[in-house]
């Protein structure tokens, strides 16, 4: 085995710095594959770049890579068809409905209704953090505006259920990705292995409970504390000056004109998405569990097959079931003709390629860090000064920080899984503590950030001022992230 040294790092460290100072995530991924092509090819420029092409080419050479990317990419489509549809403008009615039935004396008890039901609706939407911020914004903000909630807040709880839940309930592109990425890292099992990091996600988890507790109590602090003062005294939903980050392409979630809207339309695509995933993983993993487990119960067997299952195979199959289903279900409504049907697949396609390219990017980084032992390297260097004991707590900060200053959470987890699976192996960490770290410190850095996407789409939905909503959030989403710092400074001890 080659030992690159202190040149195994500059890869990793290179795309960092370049997403920092550029904000550009595939420009900055793309230099860190090429650099480290650099250095397989003994730094021979031709070599190197053409080394650097074709390691793109080949991230489609594994099968999983290959399926984690066609499924992010037909998650467009699914998002266009329950959008054109009528189904989320349906179940924007049916809350709707709902809410104007809840009946009470006292104001403040309904402000507490509408903000948990803007909490729940965020948390169930767990397909794509976009179009759970985008719907939680346009179904309530007229809500939020009669009942004299700040917009500040609507923002704060759209973006506090999105992303969380994202992560919690992977049967997603996030769920996907990151399952892709654990693939690259050796794991035969990523499903098992992601759902086995999840109670270990200690921020998201805070962030959700955190969101719940102010909703429930009403003790809002910092300037969100304010802002509420400001709209029941005033009526004022906005801050002096502010000015609301407002897309009518975004917040006007439109369907087709002529249409009834359904909330059938969104839901049984969705359940039939969710639905056919352990299915699907039963099924993939099924002849392991026969050989493995011969002698145990069907309910043990199916267990244990789930845990051995597909995770890319089962996400693809799963997202294929839920789109032709939808197909023929607003076909048989006569929503769709048969060429809209395909003109939306294939503009829901082309709206996720951007997630596609990163995904390519990712495995790429993720494939030239393990041919130069990137983390073999920073845990040698590591074991000489830092506590295995520590390296979850380090691995959280380090995360938070490149997802704040990038503004993206997958980025930083292509960058970071790459580096620290190696190195907890390498130092007998604990490998589920430390994986978990790095996704929720990914998302921890992206929800305070205000370049991040979901930030924005966040004040877009809620026709807030961008950097209003990233005031009144920051200090809420720091109370999670110290909270989750302290537990993993202190599991890393205890577990």
């Amino acid at each position: 085995m080659t030992d690159y040294g202190f040149l195994s790092i500059l890869p990793p460290v290179l795309a960092i710095i370049l997403a920092i100072k550029t904000k550009q995530v595939y420009l900055s991924l793309m230099a860190g594959i090429w650099l480290g092509w650099m250095v397989l090819s003994d730094w021979n420029i031709l070599d190197g770049t053409m080394a650097s092409i074709q390691a793109l080419v080949d991230v489609f050479k594994d099968p999983g890579n290959t399926r984690t990317i066609m499924f992010g990419a037909l998650v467009g489509a699914l998002i266009t068809f329950i959008q054109r549809s009528g189904g989320v403008k349906g179940f924007v009615n049916y809350v709707q409905r709902k809410l104007e039935k809840v009946k009470d004396t006292s104001p403040e008890k309904n402000r507490r209704i509408i903000m948990f039901f803007t909490w729940l609706t965020g948390l169930l939407i767990f397909v794509e953090s976009s179009i759970s911020v985008l719907t939680v914004g346009s179904l309530y903000r007229p809500l939020f505006d009669k009942n004299r909630i700040s917009r500040e807040k609507l923002a704060y709880l759209a973006d506090s259920s999105s992303a969380p839940s994202c992560i919690l309930i992977p049967f997603n592109a996030w769920g996907a990705f990151i399952m892709g990425l654990l693939l690259a890292e050796g794991f035969s099992d990523p499903f098992a292995t992601l759902f086995r990091t999840i109670p270990y996600n200690f921020y998201p988890f805070l962030a959700l409970l955190l969101a719940l507790y102010v909703v429930f109590s009403g003790k809002d602090f910092g300037p969100m504390k304010k802002a509420e003062k400001r709209v029941r005294d005033t009526g004022k939903y906005l801050a002096e000056g502010a000015k609301p980050m407002v897309s009518q392409e975004l917040t006007e979630l439109k369907m087709k004109p002529g249409i009834v809207p359904k909330a059938k339309n969104m839901v049984i695509p969705l359940l039939v998405m969710i639905l056919m995933m352990p299915v699907m993983l039963s099924y993939t993993g099924w002849q392991d569990a026969l050989s493995d487990r011969a002698n145990d119960g069907f309910l043990s067997k199916v267990f244990y097959a789930i845990g051995k299952g597909s995770g890319s195979t089962s996400v693809l199959i799963s997202v294929i079931s839920s789109l032709v289903i939808a197909a023929i279900y607003y076909r048989i409504q006569k929503i769709f003709k048969l060429k809209e049907i395909v003109d939306l697949t294939m503009k829901g396609i082309a709206g996720l390629m951007p997630l596609a390219l990163l995904m390519m990017f990712a495995f790429a980084i993720s494939a030239v860090c393990k041919e130069l032992h990137t983390g073999n390297y920073v845990a040698d260097v590591a074991s000489q000064w830092l506590s295995p004991n520590l390296i979850p707590f380090v691995v959280f900060l380090v995360s938070c920080f490149i997802a704040f200053s990038t503004g993206t959470s997958w980025g930083t987890f292509a960058i970071m899984l790459a580096i620290a699976i190696p190195m907890a192996r390498q130092m007998d960490a604990n490998i589920l503590m430390t994986i978990a770290a790095a996704l929720g410190g990914g998302v921890f850095g992206d929800h305070c950030s205000p370049i991040s996407d979901t930030t924005i789409v966040s004040s877009m939905a809620s026709a807030t001022d961008h950097i209003d909503h990233v005031r009144t959030q920051l200090p809420y989403a720091l109370v999670a992230g110290v909270g989750a710092a302290l537990f993993y400074l202190a599991g890393g001890f205890l577990f």
